[in-house]
């Protein structure tokens, strides 16, 4: 991997790079799952991840803390990072398509906290 920018654009870099990931690790393990069987093995994965992510940040009340690794908790949002992007790209979601689609379901969340949303409940009071 030579790090290059693709298409100028970080998240496209970011599926570009995964999906030769994937596709590497698939090939030489020779590997053969469903699409769906890939998510569900993903999702399973990215538990995992956020189970060592919580355990780096001292979610045990009952235990004294340990002081925060900062470098481990990112190192564990960048695993959770390629699990979610496989899964994206197993679904068939582009980049540009997950892009997309966020900013809809951010405009949505605000319009709900604002009230203007068909979907009530959500407002601020």
């Amino acid at each position: 991997m030579d790090g290059k920018l693709i298409n100028g654009d970080k998240l496209d870099t970011i599926f570009h790079y995964q999906n030769l990931f994937d596709g590497f690790v698939k090939k030489e393990r020779k590997l053969e799952f469903s699409n769906s069987e890939w998510i569900q093995k993903e999702v399973l994965a990215m538990i995992s991840e956020l189970s060592e992510l919580l355990t780096e940040v001292n979610f045990k009340w009952w235990k004294n803390p340990k002081p925060l690794n900062e470098d481990n908790i990112k190192d564990e949002l960048v695993d959770i990072l390629h699990f979610f992007v496989g899964m994206c790209l197993n679904a068939g979601l582009s980049a540009d398509e997950l892009f997309a689609r966020y900013l809809a379901k951010n405009k949505e969340n605000f319009d709900r906290q604002n009230g203007t949303s068909e979907k009530k409940g959500y407002e601020l009071k």
